[in-house]
């Protein structure tokens, strides 16, 4: 259940680049408000991983456009346990690979996938509200392309270098050896470049957006600030 005061079913809307700490704070937006939690850059890497297991070169639109109509990719909502399937296999783990983070950029590029995932994307909303449940959906395009209206629209960033160190650190709970933070910020960097410059929906900060610079903020924080944007909605 929702806080008392807070809106029940919102939409939370969250976007930013990559270790900037939007994952963690959705899912404890989400966990605490009692609501539904998508990781829609779960649905890009699961995407990706399909290609590469398929043998698809990432680097063929036209490839990766006709091999994504039969891949099939679901998301549990649940914010304490979220899960991302293709098929019946679970890919929670293979999709935070380097291999699949080396190639979702160019997998996200492809306008229908884009096309395809934003739809199920959509669905699930739709679906929470269709149950009575509000969801907060993060990714690089959500505020902008995927839920313009959400009733709480955030762009969450952080200094390119407390970011690397946070992703590093994730990447070394993972088990990952031999994790060089100046060669992941470097990594990162790329990456926004990428996403931010693609043709199809860059990662952008949206007119009216409320910007979340976590830097110098703990998680706790900014959930907070969020929890507030939220509990400001009009009954």
């Amino acid at each position: 259940m929702a806080r008392l005061g807070v809106m029940r079913t919102p939409v939370i809307a969250v976007d930013g680049p990559a270790g900037s700490g939007k994952s963690s704070v959705c899912r404890a937006v989400a966990a605490r408000l009692g609501l539904r939690y998508l990781d829609t850059g779960a649905m890009y890497r699961a995407m990706t991983w399909a290609m590469l297991d398929a043998g698809i070169d990432v680097d063929d639109a036209d490839a990766v456009a006709r091999h994504a109509e039969a891949v099939r990719i679901i998301s549990g909502t649940n914010a304490t346990g979220p899960t991302i399937h293709v098929g019946q296999t679970d890919v929670a783990g293979p999709i935070r690979g380097d291999d699949v983070t080396g190639a979702v950029s160019a997998v996200s590029a492809v306008p229908s996938v884009r096309e395809k995932l934003v739809a199920i994307q959509r669905a699930e909303v739709a679906a929470a509200h269709e149950a009575g449940d509000g969801i907060v959906v993060e990714g690089r395009d959500i505020t902008s392309v995927v839920l313009p209206d959400a009733d709480v629209r955030i762009f969450v960033t952080a200094d390119p270098a407390i970011r690397a160190a946070r992703r590093a650190a994730q990447d070394a709970g993972l088990g990952k050896d031999g994790v060089d933070v100046h060669q992941t910020e470097t990594d990162l960097l790329a990456r926004d470049a990428k996403d931010s410059t693609r043709e199809a929906s860059p990662l952008l900060l949206a007119p009216g957006v409320v910007v979340l610079d976590t830097s110098d903020l703990t998680l706790d924080q900014v959930v907070d600030r969020v929890c507030g944007l939220v509990a400001d909605l009009p009954g």
